[in-house]
């Protein structure tokens, strides 16, 4: 399938920094308030359970499936002794749930071992974790722990295509071009922020160009 090109970036920036800040004061002003769209009511650990389910699933999905998830197992030690199946049934509405499971039962069991049942807040300890890979690490130290980092989630790899910030479809080269042109302490905001517009304007599928309010 042919890379639809954004008909907005006739009137952007030609540079890619300065087209980078300009998308994001205009994301701002669509979407002031940039906020995760996984409701994991301010707990990091839900988050980081919500993250892992979130692979391959719609974030809508995985706010449904986790409210029953996390009345039955509220917390690390829960997931760490509660039978794998019982987990397995719990998030198989996520997908791949053999494979999320055990990785959530796995990191579950080292932060009660290490870090008494809660999150580390380092990147390089969440990176160590069974199943956090950069994205959700990139995520807990933004929205957790106030240090915003890129989160190439679809949507944003998808947009920074469009907008001509990378060439690259690869989750980790678009986390590295990203980091080069958006300003440090807008990084998380400005992922939340492509994700809402990727959902309401420029979808996969049919995106809304003519609607679009970063062309005005």
């Amino acid at each position: 399938m042919k890379e639809i090109v954004c008909p907005a970036l006739k009137g952007l920036p030609k540079g890619k920094k300065a087209r980078a800040i300009a998308l994001g004061e205009g994301l701002k002003q669509v979407y002031p308030d940039a906020a995760c769209a996984l409701a994991y009511e301010q707990d990091p650990f839900h988050l980081l359970v919500m993250a892992r389910l979130s692979a391959q699933c719609t974030d809508k999905r995985v706010n449904l499936v986790s409210r029953e998830l996390f009345r039955v197992l509220p917390d690390a030690r829960a997931f760490a002794g509660a039978p794998l199946e019982k987990i397995e049934t719990l998030v198989k509405p996520c997908g791949l749930y053999h494979t999320k499971a055990k990785s959530i039962q796995d990191f579950s069991r080292i932060l009660v071992e290490r870090y008494g049942g809660q999150v580390p807040d380092t990147k390089e300890a969440l990176l160590a974790l069974p199943g956090v890979g950069e994205k959700i690490a990139n995520l807990m130290m933004g929205d957790v722990f106030g240090d915003p980092h890129i989160v190439a989630d679809t949507h944003c790899i998808r947009l920074s295509g469009r907008w001509k910030l990378t060439d690259s479809r690869v989750p980790e080269k678009v986390t590295r071009d990203l980091e080069k042109i958006v300003p440090k302490e807008e990084q998380s905001d400005f992922c939340h922020r492509v994700v809402d517009f990727g959902r309401d304007f420029c979808r996969a599928m049919n995106p809304d160009c003519e609607g679009c309010p970063l062309r005005k």
